[in-house]
């Protein structure tokens, strides 16, 4: 199977793409339009167990941003998303799923409140843009939907609030998870927050201002040297291992919150004003079929999931498996799964067929990976 990309301007780049390919990208992916890191020189295994240790700089700008700024913005996050925003504060990051009339997932963005009326949402791989913007017209709503010039960089790993304290002041260790702050980069104010693609902790910088992408690139891996920086990208074997859910993959329109395992994220008791809360909470009401899960399995390597594989208990499918990659730590496959509520507790023995037609046995286990 064929393996890379034709380049055109179709293809975005982003500030911090000569600086990757300067650090030894070895290829490329493409998410909102745009170029996202997905190999440097190590393998997957050699970059997971750095990412565990030590700290690692992601140039993540395919997380656009998509800006509501109005007096109707909070009215149009809140219609999008079952989760209630009333009590969101100024300095907040929230996940938030959206969701179509039918409770379909749109995306599963991280919602940074700016203002009182304006708001960043920093959406995964779909066009959240149009969408907000089409519901913003028909329902001749007071607010301004934009794509403004953010570009996010993520500094993951157990060093990364080290560094940053060091680059940018100790107040950084001050900013609790899921909340964000100010640095100084260049002279300007950009906003730094501690989340980010990983469970090995750190922070995202949203730096306004394409032009400023190298000056930050460079000031953070000079910086980074004492702390063994390297470059990197979302680690496919973190990830699994994490229970990190990819919108594209676990997910898409055909899948509602609730099987996705993001009830926590949706206001069923005290129902918020959202367009598809009728939907939601019918399915809530009848409960569902099936549901996320992680499946260990094969005592080696498995090949790259590229399509689902079949997640088979006494001849029958029960599931499919969307992810999935070797552990080096577990020493087993790791997989996500939807699977049916007859078989998803924890523990359930299953069998996972193989591209290559042959049958790996596995269990059932909670997410994340113990």
């Amino acid at each position: 199977m064929a393996d890379g990309l034709n380049f055109s301007r179709r293809l975005r780049r982003t500030p911090y793409t000569d600086s990757v390919e300067v650090a030894g990208v070895r290829g490329f992916s493409v998410v909102n339009h745009m170029l996202l890191p997905k190999a440097f020189q190590t393998t997957v295994e050699q970059d997971y167990w750095h990412l565990r240790e030590h700290v690692q700089l992601w140039d993540v700008s395919c997380q656009r941003q998509v800006q509501l700024e109005g007096a109707d913005a909070e009215k149009l996050v809140q219609w999008m998303t079952p989760r209630d925003i009333s009590k969101a504060n100024i300095g907040d990051c929230l996940y938030v799923p959206i969701v179509d009339d039918a409770a379909g997932l749109i995306n599963d963005p991280v919602l940074l409140k700016l203002a009182d009326d304006k708001f960043w949402l920093s959406i995964a791989d779909s066009d959240v843009l149009l969408y907000a913007k089409g519901l913003s017209l028909a329902a001749k709503l007071n607010v301004t939907v934009t794509e403004p010039d953010v570009s996010p960089l993520a500094v993951q790993g157990p060093k990364a609030e080290a560094l940053l304290c060091k680059l940018f002041g100790n107040h950084i260790g001050d900013i609790d998870f899921f909340k964000y702050d100010w640095i100084d980069v260049a002279g300007t104010k950009q906003l730094i927050a501690r989340s980010g693609y990983s469970r090995q902790g750190g922070f995202e910088i949203y730096l306004q201002g394409g032009h400023l992408g190298k000056a930050l690139w460079d000031s953070i891996w000079s910086a980074g040297e004492t702390y063994n920086i390297a470059p990197g990208c979302p680690n496919l074997i973190e990830r699994i291992e994490g229970g990190l859910l990819s919108y594209g993959n676990e997910m898409t329109r055909e899948n509602n919150p609730l099987e996705i395992g993001l009830e926590q994220f949706c206001a069923l008791e005290n129902p918020v004003e959202c367009i598809g809360m009728d939907a939601l909470l019918a399915i809530h009401q009848a409960g569902v079929d099936r549901q996320i899960r992680g499946v260990l399995f094969g005592d080696d390597p498995c090949p790259t999931c590229s399509t689902p594989w079949p997640v088979i208990s006494d001849g029958n499918q029960v599931g499919q498996i969307t992810s999935a990659i070797w552990s080096p730590r577990l020493k087993r496959n790791v997989g996500l799964s939807l699977i049916e509520n007859s078989h998803w507790d924890e523990g359930q023995s299953v069998s996972v067929n193989l591209p290559d037609g042959g049958v790996d046995k596995g269990m059932v286990s909670s997410l994340p990976f113990a």
